[in-house]
């Protein structure tokens, strides 16, 4: 086994070269094994074993900064920088992260767990070290899909304007080379990156242009006609004409040639694009034949491809696809709009019954947001299926095009709270924060599936302007569903149980985890009033009027940042009245960015739960306020 005598890129680099494809093939067996029992991102790491193993191969990591874009497809470079023996701990709590880390290894020089990072952070770092004095190389790994997004696009045009060296490496899964055009391009790739044919090239200019009276002519001509050729035959002339020398295609799958473009690579000055060819999940036939689906994957059986999920309610990403199938089925002003999550967003069936009211713009939130506002302006009903994190990518769009121009744009925000494996890039804890402060707004999240059922109906009736429904990354509770579900009274929240001890103002998940603490608290003689605060904007005013006036403790409970979120709401609302005897509690996500774990550890970390509660509501017992005489609004 060449594997276990890996334990840096030194090691790698000692090899010879005739061995490297025996090595990809122990880095693929390992990492069908390891993923089958942890689960994780197989598809896209399985498609870039050759393409890591050569990087590793040709430059010196650390001193030379490898970026990866994503960092979920590092998992082979964390196998060569030292860390293979924590794989059994990929993606749990307190063990090995499923992005790229920094604080994990010197290897790790850049965090990503959103796309389209990379060629910025790349030229931060060209021209750190050019300001330095260094020499090191600087090389960015970006997907095609990546690509896509409009921050790549704005880098990638800054790059060719400074001429830095610095090298792009375009892992393109996705494109086919059609076999009739395939060889041509490939020959042309070969007499492109090599070097003399690139010295020759300046050479022919030069001499052209001192060629007397009609040099100058006939190097124009001569430049023309050569342009004209290359735009015929030669796929990276966009590159070229945005300041790049283009090297490729080049077979991601062949050591020896990605190998030889790498070098060939360092060798050229300025911005260098190298388009490499693979294919996801590469040599594992379940993840070749839907890499969409073996993209992230749960614990599998390696023989048969078979998922292991756990039997159980929808989920709440599975509940809205298929009540926006049925609302649109009514409603013909609907459209679908998601930036490159189609699948994970629950929208595959609203795709297939509705092909021309479903739009996947890519990964492009900005474009999204701004879509929906004109497509809402012109008197449709867009609904932006996003999850929680890449919402924040559109932050601008969304208070610009979207809510000051007051348009009705529903918002389906997945994977609302805490995310588990996929760790703190991921962790949708701040999205309340950051939209219920924009005016014209308005936010809901659902205790149960059937509620979110309703509060898709309450956004699709709803005409006064911008209104999300977030919902967690998590099945359901199992209640019934009801076969039409009709709309809530906006702005009206919900006591699910009585009490007079102290009151819990819960929203989502967290409406549950509410009604065990009053469960624990009942055996000890207290009463715990619940309420499914749904609507996190607006507050329902009436309740919390008629909670001052009775002068009852107040805990706020929210699988959000405390900062901005539910709980300040509700403080503002009592400050902004005067209304200064009010005892209020808040539990929710500390000031912090949460790491990956299950969904139940993390919230055990930080202190979201059942003994929490109960805890809190006991020291507000003991401590009685005030009650006020006279409470107007």
């Amino acid at each position: 086994m060449l594997l276990e005598h890996i334990r840096g890129p030194e090691d790698l680099k000692a090899l010879p070269v005739d061995q490297l494809d025996e090595l990809a093939a122990e880095v693929r067996q390992f990492l069908i094994e390891k993923l089958s029992v942890t689960g994780g991102h197989l598809a896209s790491n399985l498609g870039v074993v050759e393409l890591t193993l050569a990087l590793h191969y040709v430059f010196d990591s650390p001193k030379d900064k490898l970026i990866f874009d994503v960092g979920h497809q590092a998992y082979v470079h964390k196998m060569i920088t030292g860390r293979m023996h924590r794989f059994d701990t990929l993606r749990q709590y307190k063990g090995l992260c499923g992005f790229v880390k920094r604080a994990e290894s010197e290897h790790d020089v850049w965090e990503a767990g959103h796309s389209s990072t990379s060629l910025s952070g790349a030229m931060g770092m060209a021209l750190a070290r050019d300001l330095k004095g260094e020499s090191h190389q600087v090389v960015a790994i970006i997907g095609d899909g990546a690509l896509t997004g409009g921050m790549a696009l704005e880098a990638l045009n800054h790059i060719g304007h400074e001429k830095k060296d610095l090298i792009v490496i375009l892992n393109d899964n996705e494109m086919s080379i059609a076999p009739n055009v395939g060889a041509l391009h490939n020959y042309l790739g070969r007499i492109r990156s090599d070097r003399h044919y690139l010295k020759a090239k300046e050479e022919l200019q030069q001499l052209l242009n001192r060629i007397p009276a009609i040099g100058g002519k006939l190097a124009k001509t001569a430049e023309r006609l050569k342009d004209s050729l290359k735009y015929m035959v030669v796929p990276g002339m966009w590159f070229e004409e945005l300041g790049y020398t283009y090297l490729g295609p080049v077979d991601g799958h062949d050591i020896r040639k990605l190998l030889e473009a790498l070098q060939q690579a360092k060798s050229v000055g300025g911005p260098v694009l190298v388009h490499v060819l693979t294919v996801k999940g590469k040599g594992y036939e379940p993840a070749e034949a839907d890499s969409h689906k073996w993209h992230g994957i749960t614990p599998y059986k390696i023989e048969s491809g078979q998922v292991l999920k756990a039997v159980g309610p929808p989920t709440y990403t599975d509940v809205f696809g298929e009540a926006l199938v049925e609302l649109a089925e009514r409603d013909p002003r609907i459209v679908a709009v998601t930036p490159a999550m189609p699948g994970g967003s629950g929208l595959l069936k609203f795709a297939e019954r509705f092909p021309d009211r479903m739009f996947d713009v890519g990964i492009a939130e900005q474009h999204a947001a701004t879509m929906c506002a004109a497509l809402a302006l012109e008197g449709m009903k867009p609904v932006f299926a996003v999850y929680s994190t890449f919402l924040q990518r559109a932050y601008d769009q969304v208070v610009h095009d979207i809510c000051r121009h007051n348009a009705n744009v529903i918002f389906a925000i997945d994977r609302a709270g805490l995310v588990g494996p996929d760790g703190e890039t991921h962790q949708g804890v701040f999205d309340v924060a950051f939209l219920r402060h924009i005016p014209n707004m308005m936010l809901m999240m659902p205790k149960d599936e059937n509620e979110l059922r309703r509060m898709l109906r309450t956004a699709v009736d709803y005409d006064g302007g911008p209104i999300a429904v977030r919902y967690p990354r998590a099945a359901g509770v199992g209640v019934s569903l009801d076969s039409d579900p009709q709309p809530l009274p906006i702005g009206e929240w919900e006591t699910v149980r009585e009490g007079d001890g102290a009151v819990v103002l819960a929203c989502g998940p967290m409406v549950g985890l509410a009604m065990e603490a009053a469960e624990q608290l009942k055996r000890d003689g207290m009463q715990l009033r619940v309420v499914n605060a749904r609507f996190l904007k607006p507050l329902d005013e009436t309740m919390l009027l008629a909670l001052a006036g009775d002068g009852l403790p107040v805990i706020v409970l929210e699988e959000g940042a405390v900062h901005g979120g539910l709980g300040g709401a509700v403080l503002e609302f009592y400050a902004l009245r005067g209304i200064d005897h009010m005892r209020v509690r808040l539990i929710g996500v500390p000031d912090r960015f949460i790491e990956h774990g299950s969904i139940k550890e993390q919230r055990a970390e930080i202190g979201l739960t059942v003994e929490r509660i109960v805890t809190e509501a006991k020291q507000l017992r003991a401590r009685p306020g005030r009650r006020a005489s006279v409470i107007r609004s």
